[in-house]
């Protein structure tokens, strides 16, 4: 059974271009460090004004120490571990973004191998054919591809049908057919074309095409951030603003004690700046640029890119969900599940004339009624092409299949057409057979009539079939409260056959592209949040007015452009996974901020009446921990603020599992793990910490 959890998926997912990397991949690990120091410049790190206030403070505190050697001063090895420890938070810091980033530009480089120098067979305006490097096509310019040939960039089939090996960009090793008009025209750049030939329209320019836009994409690093990420930077920068403010006046107030009471010493500037650095938001500070750039990167890991983090987070607060039934909640294809025949006709015999007359049918469909015909009866494929069998293949106008054998005329096809059928052979439809058509109906299937000349035989049921756990799937997103609605076009009495038996709480029925943007702006009224999956052109005004919209790869250039997240895989269903992966980013954020704010609390509580014992001796009171001193205490909270960053990297990176729990559920949750876990870590963390430099004469 499939869980909503991403790191528990269990459904079959092909081999993906962009790999998930371990965790402390040597490589990654190597692009980090080199990036997190090179994070230390002042004009990068202004970005993050929490980790720039701490920066600051290891500066300052590196020119005390180079002050105290010069003066000679005998309190620079108390000074020096300050600043190094100051120095480490930010390297830490940089550190856990660095490792976001590096892991999207490892799959960025991947991205970079697959792009290959290849020429283009231009159709000039003469109509001749000119071979010309692919950088130079642009928009609106035709080519021809045929066997062996790479395509030259992003198009659209305008002519021909053709295999194309897609490996390139979706990993999967299986061809996929291109072929003009419909969902399945938009080819891209890089990939091979292995058979027939196409004629391709160019509609992008060189430097343009989807793999360049996806290698800008993964590039973590350019990503805009989310309005919930831009809340949380203004709250944890004023916060610090606030601690600064109240710090800078704590040295004034100490000055004036000390002098009234005649006794006590004056805390120096490097006990307050570490006060300073302890009291301020630096665990999420530090933290909260790698959790986004992460949740993108675990996006691409499931093979789906993600135009911006907004369309992640989005995704994490989806109200509706919007699923296609064909493909998605069923099969795709209508399968044969049952013969029932007519008066006086024994099931073997309609089963029999069923196969028969499938034969030259190559549909789904008709396999379905050839391997439903073997299951049941055992009959198997006969030889006759050496009775001078004469095949009938299906037609639009006829509605109709089958085969005239040994003067038998066998058809198998729509109601209407084989009962037109009968009567034109001078056959008489049964009393019944109207009404054994409509409950196939009713029931949400299909109903397909056969008939051996003039003779009525029955009619095989085929039937949309739901996939396996899709109802247990639909649940889970119930208990997320989220709203399942499936879209087809089929009548509302097929519709609500499918629906009552996948589970979805709603369904659009003969749903039209209009029917489709009204029900997203309708939901959008209402202030709920709308994700929904498409492939067609049809399906762009929706895609672009759903909150998130998933196109498939194999959809058209227009669902591509309207949609905010391209699927590699072209697989409908990934749209809870990515739901998932949005609820999973949020909950990582929402939990890492609690345990800083609940661990800056402790510290307060933790490290304030040791810090000050000498300029306020009636705080020694408060000191229930018995800290070794006032610099221990300081230099312990201190490294301990570090080493929790550090700590908490793999975290961030991997995220928090999500479980599919309601909200009232998940807040408990997080309270109490990660809420009380704040609070009390700090206390046994700087105890422990504090007895070590003691231990080692360090403070």
């Amino acid at each position: 059974m499939q869980t909503l959890a991403t790191n528990e998926e269990t459904e079959l997912i092909p081999k993906r271009l962009l790999r998930a990397r371990p965790l402390f991949d040597r490589e990654i690990l190597k692009r980090a460090t080199k990036d997190s120091l090179l994070k230390l410049n002042p004009a990068v790190q202004i970005k993050n004004p929490v980790m720039f206030v701490v920066e600051v403070g290891a500066a300052l505190t590196t020119l005390l120490f180079a002050e105290g050697i010069a003066k000679g001063s005998g309190a620079v090895g108390f000074i020096v571990q300050i600043a190094i420890w100051l120095w480490f938070t930010v390297i830490f810091a940089n550190f856990a973004e660095a490792m976001a980033e590096a892991r999207g530009k490892a799959q960025a480089d991947t991205l970079r191998k697959a792009k290959t120098d290849s020429v283009a067979k231009l159709i000039t305006a003469g109509g001749k054919i000119e071979v010309v490097p692919a950088g130079k096509l642009r928009a609106g310019n035709l080519v021809i591809c045929e066997v062996h040939d790479t395509i030259p960039g992003d198009g659209e089939v305008i002519e021909g049908i053709a295999t194309v090996d897609e490996s390139v960009i979706t990993g999967e090793s299986a061809p996929v057919i291109r072929e003009s008009g419909g969902d399945r025209s938009a080819v891209t750049g890089g990939t091979k074309v292995l058979s027939d030939c196409i004629k391709v329209k160019i509609t992008s320019n060189a430097g343009e095409t989807f793999l360049d836009r996806m290698i800008a994409l993964v590039e973590g690093a350019e990503r805009q951030k989310t309005p919930n990420e831009i809340a949380l930077n203004i709250l944890i920068a004023g916060l610090t603003l606030i601690f600064l403010l109240a710090v800078v006046t704590l040295h004034p107030y100490a000055v004036y004690a000390v002098a009234a009471a005649h006794g006590g010493r004056v805390p120096g500037i490097a006990v307050l700046v570490s006060l300073l650095v302890c009291l301020i938001p630096t665990t999420i500070g530090g933290l909260l640029s790698a959790i986004g750039i992460a949740g993108m990167d675990r996006v691409m890991q499931h093979n789906v890119l993600a135009m911006s983090g907004r369309a992640v987070e989005a995704s994490g607060d989806v109200n509706t969900l919007l699923l296609d039934k064909t493909g998605t909640i069923t099969l795709g294809n209508r399968q044969a599940v049952e013969f029932i025949p007519a008066e006086n006709v024994e099931e073997s015999e309609l089963a029999d004339a069923a196969q028969l007359a499938s034969f030259a049918d190559e549909t789904p469909e008709g396999r379905s009624i050839m391997v439903l015909a073997k299951l049941k009866y055992s009959l198997r494929g006969r030889e006759l092409h050496q009775q001078e069998a004469r095949f009938i293949p299906f037609s639009a106008y006829t509605r109709m299949s089958g085969v005239d054998l040994e003067g038998r005329s066998l058809r198998k096809g729509a109601t209407e057409a084989v009962m037109n059928f009968v009567k034109d052979h001078g056959g008489r439809i049964p009393v019944d057979f109207v009404e054994m058509a409509d409950r196939v109906s009713r029931t949400g299937g299909t109903p397909l009539a056969v008939a051996d000349g003039g003779r009525l035989l029955g009619l095989v049921h085929l039937k949309d079939i739901v996939k396996g756990g899709m109802r247990e799937r639909l649940a889970r997103l119930r208990r997320m409260g989220i709203c399942s609605v499936m879209i087809t076009g089929d009548n509302p009495l097929t519709a609500a056959a499918i629906a009552t038996e996948a589970g979805v709480d709603d369904f659009l029925a003969q749903a039209t592209p209009k029917d489709k943007l009204e029900y997203i702006k309708k939901e959008q009224a209402r202030g709920r949040l709308v994700a929904m999956t498409g492939d067609g052109t049809n399906d762009a005004p929706a895609l672009a007015q759903a909150d998130v919209g998933v196109a498939m790869n194999t959809g058209t250039m227009a669902a591509k452009e309207a949609g905010n997240m391209v699927d590699l895989d072209s697989n409908p269903t990934k749209l809870v996974e990515i739901v998932a992966i949005g609820k999973q980013l949020l909950i990582t954020r929402g939990a890492l901020t609690t345990f800083s704010i609940a661990n800056d609390v402790a510290k307060y509580f933790a490290i304030i009446p040791a810090m000050f014992a000498a300029t306020y001796p009636a705080l020694g009171a408060l000191n229930i921990m018995h800290l070794h001193s006032p610099r221990s205490a300081v230099l312990a909270a201190v490294i301990f603020n570090a080493l929790i960053i550090i700590a908490l990297v793999p975290l961030a990176l991997r995220g928090i599992r999500y479980r599919p729990q309601g909200a009232a559920v998940l807040l408990r949750r997080n309270l109490l793990i990660y809420g009380l876990g704040g609070l009390i870590a700090p206390f046994p963390g700087i105890w422990i910490i504090d007895r070590l430099l003691a231990l080692l004469h360090l403070a």
